[in-house]
């Protein structure tokens, strides 16, 4: 008896809220992503990475190499870097860091030329904190950084076991990537460091032999947001989605923008039922 008072009581806004989800959660389609790009030979391209106009987010550009079925991300100063693996679901991509110019020189390509790794800071992706970063035969110059360029650096232990033209090394020094200095730049120049390695989640207790198998480039990128739109026809998921104005910025910025009771999922690239409508069926 008190259950039925006490629904009496409630407000009848309440119960049409209620029924509004229950409706949504019936009649809209929980997948349609967000156009994503087809495979660049055997290796697939998850949203948001984009190889080409009208698949992707625009933003998160990659390049598919024609004929060669390898998908590579282009830096700045035309420097471009093999993609060996994708994590979609950490939004992390590993490259192949550049490789010495020969085998019998201490120099990464690009580093006579003083480029190094250059990331564009406008764009989504850094340099994440998961690298282990050697710069291999630096000057002078990097002891007045706050590097480890000691003689029992990791760099060291590195080049002697890889048997490298870099060792042995005059001076070297190792550092964790991911602070501000770091997020979107790795120096090789002649007047630093004419070489450099990179290795992902390196464990310095693992003997140096093994390290090779970690070699590479960690980059993150940051969640996509909903894809841009000018028209309705725009969105992918017109079912689950409108074309309407972005509330997050100004002027004319529109876009597919999740109906009520859904919500963006940015590693999925779609409207799916979000935690809320859920929480409300199942409460009431």
């Amino acid at each position: 008896m008190a259950s039925a008072q006490f629904s009496r009581r409630l407000p009848l806004f309440f119960f049409f809220e209620v029924a509004a989800v229950a409706v949504l959660a019936a009649l809209l389609p929980l997948g349609g992503h967000a156009r994503a790009c087809p495979p660049c030979g055997s290796t697939a391209v998850p949203y948001p990475l984009s190889t080409a106009d009208g698949c992707g987010d625009p933003a998160y550009k990659v390049r598919c190499a024609a004929g060669a079925s390898t998908l590579f991300f282009d830096a700045l100063n035309g420097t471009s870097y093999p993609i060996t693996s994708i994590s979609p679901a950490a939004q992390r991509l590993v490259v192949a860091p550049a490789p010495l110019v020969s085998n019998d020189s201490c120099v990464s390509v690009g580093a006579p030329a003083g480029r190094g790794v250059q990331l564009d800071p406008t764009l989504p992706f850094n340099v994440s904190s998961s690298n282990t970063i050697m710069l291999l035969n630096c000057t002078a110059a990097l002891l007045r950084s706050p590097l480890n360029c000691s003689s029992t650096s990791l760099c060291h232990a590195y080049a002697d076991a890889a048997r490298s033209p870099c060792a042995p090394l005059p001076l070297c020094c190792t550092f964790v990537a991911g602070g501000s200095s770091t997020s979107h730049r790795i120096r090789a120049s002649p007047e630093l460091c004419s070489a450099y390695a990179s290795f992902v989640d390196l464990d310095p207790a693992q003997p140096p032999a093994t390290w090779g198998g970690r070699l590479g480039l960690e980059l993150q990128w940051a969640a996509p947001r909903e894809p841009l739109c000018q028209t309705q026809a725009d969105c992918e998921d017109g079912a689950n989605a409108t074309c309407a104005g972005d509330p997050a910025a100004a002027g004319a910025v529109r876009r597919c923008l999740c109906v009520p009771g859904l919500a963006w999922d940015p590693v999925a690239g779609a409207c799916q039922q979000s935690t809320l409508s859920m929480n409300h069926l199942a409460i009431y």
